[in-house]
């Protein structure tokens, strides 16, 4: 399944590149996120709940910087399942980052996410439902702490 999309914010490319790959950003702006760990330079260990239709879940996983180019582009790859056994999944994301007018920076984003196990059974169309409000929600905390420290 392929998620896509994009928003706008007003912070420094720079600054917004650096706050973005912080545990405590990703900890703090991702909705659900009860632990965002730095393993080493390039991997994070995560645990996160959400409810996904009727079905809540805890997962458990591991995402790895596969390729940086500062401060434009991120390339993630993870896996991780549910820790009562839902499902399993694996997904890959690219960000990217462009400046825009006044002071403005582009984010967009493409994540291509396999899962199986009862988490599969949803489909598209509410997984989708899902992701779009996680953005809309991370969006607005990423926003909310920039706004404090630009």
């Amino acid at each position: 399944m392929i998620i896509e999309g994009g928003f706008t914010l007003n912070a420094p490319i720079e600054k917004l590149f650096d706050f973005m790959l912080k545990p405590e950003t990703l900890a703090n702006c991702l909705p659900g996120a009860e632990s965002v760990e730095l393993l080493d330079g390039n991997t994070y260990k995560c645990v996160m709940k959400q409810k996904v239709g009727p079905i809540s879940v805890k997962l458990k996983f591991v995402n790895r910087l596969t390729w940086v180019e500062r401060p434009t582009h991120i390339e993630v790859e993870g896996e991780g399942e549910d820790v009562t056994k839902l499902g399993h999944f694996k997904q890959k994301t690219v960000v990217d980052l462009k400046e825009a007018l006044s002071g403005q920076v582009e984010i967009k984003y493409r994540t291509d996410v396999s899962i199986v196990g009862k988490m599969a059974m949803f489909g598209d169309r509410i997984m989708r439902a899902k992701a779009r409000q996680v953005e809309e929600e991370f969006t607005k905390a990423l926003r909310e702490r920039l706004e404090a420290i630009v």
